[in-house]
C-alpha cells in the first residue's frame, strides 16, 4: 500500500469523531463491552495502548466482535509492535514519537501509522517522510494549544491529533485550531469504570465527547 493511501486511511479514521479514546486495559474480557459502549456513544475509533499484557487480546476481541469499531494500537515503538498490532486486527497504529527504525518498518508495512511529534523539527522530519497526519504528544506538557496553534501558519501541510493531558475541560481549545482534526484522551475509559464494567457510564462519557467541537 502506498504511503498516500495509508495517509488517507489515517485521515478517514481520525475524522470519524472529535476524540480518539486512549485505552489502557488490564482485563481483556472488558474489551468488547467497552468498545460497544464507545461506538454506541458515537466514538468508533479506539486506540488500545500496548502498556498491558491484555492489550493485544483486547484488540483481537474488538476487531472480531464489535461492529462499527475502528480499533488501533498505541504505544507502538518497534517493528515487532507494528506486526503484532497488524496480526491482532488493528486498523491503525500510533506511536508516542518516532525513530528511524520504526519509520523504516512502517514504510514497508500496510498498517497505517500515526507517529508522534513534540517539536517543529520532529514534525518537519515526519513531513519529509510523507506524514501529513501526526500525533502531537505530550500535548499539554509540550506547550499545549498555543504551541500547536503557532505551527498552523508555517506548517499548514500537517494536521495533528493532540494527545497527552487532554480532558473534556480543555479539548475544545485544541479542536478549535485549524490544524487539529481530533484529540486523543484517556478520560473516556477511566480505570475504575473499566474495572467495574460500567459500560453505561463509558457510553455516557463517549456521547458527551462526540459532541465536542460541533
Amino acid at each position: 500500500m502506498s504511503n498516500e493511501a495509508k495517509q488517507q486511511l489515517v485521515e478517514s479514521t481520525l475524522r470519524l469523531a472529535p476524540v480518539v479514546p486512549v485505552v489502557i486495559i488490564e482485563d481483556a474480557s472488558k474489551a468488547v463491552g467497552m468498545a460497544r459502549a464507545l461506538v454506541a456513544g458515537g466514538i468508533p475509533s479506539i486506540e488500545v495502548t500496548l502498556r498491558t499484557a491484555a492489550a493485544l487480546d483486547a484488540v483481537r476481541a474488538i476487531a472480531a466482535e464489535v461492529e462499527g469499531a475502528f480499533v488501533g494500537v498505541g504505544t507502538v515503538l518497534t517493528a515487532r509492535d507494528l506486526e503484532a498490532a497488524y496480526k491482532a486486527g488493528a486498523k491503525f497504529a500510533v506511536s508516542p514519537g518516532s525513530s528511524p527504525r520504526l519509520l523504516d518498518a512502517a514504510a514497508d508495512h500496510d498498517l497505517p501509522l500515526l507517529p508522534g511529534a513534540a517539536t517543529s523539527s520532529e514534525a518537519m522530519n515526519l513531513l519529509e517522510r510523507g506524514y501529513r497526519f501526526q500525533k502531537f504528544f505530550p500535548a499539554v506538557p509540550a506547550g499545549g494549544s498555543k504551541l500547536i496553534g503557532a505551527w498552523a501558519s508555517p506548517l499548514p501541510q500537517i494536521t495533528f491529533c493532540p494527545t497527552g493531558g487532554i480532558s473534556l475541560a480543555n479539548a475544545g481549545e485544541f479542536l478549535a485550531l485549524p490544524n487539529v482534526v481530533c484529540v486523543g484522551g484517556s478520560w473516556l475509559t477511566p480505570a475504575h469504570l473499566l474495572a467495574a464494567g460500567d459500560f453505561a457510564a463509558i457510553e455516557k462519557l463517549a456521547r458527551e465527547a462526540s459532541q465536542l467541537g460541533r
